[in-house]
């Protein structure tokens, strides 16, 4: 199988393991909108390319999104992920997706 075969079969099974959503898992973003957020066309051209003085650039990777691991991922959520690693800071957020889970009412507002 070539390797353009296996990306297929690749993003064929993350659909199915998605429900055939076709987006991040944890920002619901599409490509398109994850290209157009880093600054690039849905070509891979970027957006702005005449503002900045850019020249003979483009994103010809299609690895924006993630389709190997159980969902789809975008590459600004997994690079927010390392973020939040890089800074020490992954048991705050396991101990906030807890909170989430268990307090979801008291993270928000009461309305009187």
């Amino acid at each position: 199988m070539s390797g353009l075969d296996e990306r297929f079969q690749e993003y064929f099974s993350a659909l199915d393991r998605s429900g055939q959503e076709d987006r991040c898992y944890l920002c619901r973003r599409t490509s398109a909108e994850v290209k157009l957020f880093l600054g690039f066309t849905e070509d891979g051209i970027p957006a702005r390319a005449a503002d900045y003085g850019i020249e003979d650039i483009a994103l010809e990777a299609a690895d924006i999104m993630s389709y190997r691991g159980i969902r789809p991922v975008c590459a600004v959520c997994q690079l927010n992920h390392d973020t939040i690693e890089a800074l020490g800071e992954a048991e705050v957020l396991e101990r906030l997706l807890l909170e989430m889970r268990r307090e979801r009412d008291q993270l928000w507002p009461r309305r009187d």
